[in-house]
């Protein structure tokens, strides 16, 4: 499943440059599919939260295929990173999108 910053989040950013696939945004920031991947995709989003740090849940994929951990957890000073529950996809699919990201495929 995709991971999630909850509101415990402290905005200190050591985050998002541990993101493989640049799906960590600061808060306010628009986020877009072709940022940091291959997807030829420039559209602007609006941003998942004004208030702390997030993660795209369709840019996410638990750094399966790069690290044994997801390294935004492991660099979280107060533990404010989880699965999240909306987004749950099984290895194979966390793999495939990684994949699709990268383009590996």
């Amino acid at each position: 499943m995709a991971l999630l910053i909850t509101e415990d989040c402290i905005n200190c950013g050591a985050c998002v440059s541990e993101c493989p696939n640049n799906a960590i945004y600061e808060p306010g920031e628009p986020w877009r599919m072709s940022d940091g991947t291959c997807i030829d995709d420039d559209t602007e989003h609006d941003p998942l939260s004004d208030d702390f740090y997030y993660i795209v849940p369709d840019k996410c994929t638990e750094c399966k295929g790069f690290y044994d951990e997801p390294q935004c957890v492991a660099v979280c000073p107060v533990d404010s990173i989880i699965p999240d529950p909306d987004h749950e996809e099984t290895e194979e699919e966390l793999l495939a999108k990684k994949a699709k990201l990268h383009c590996e495929e």
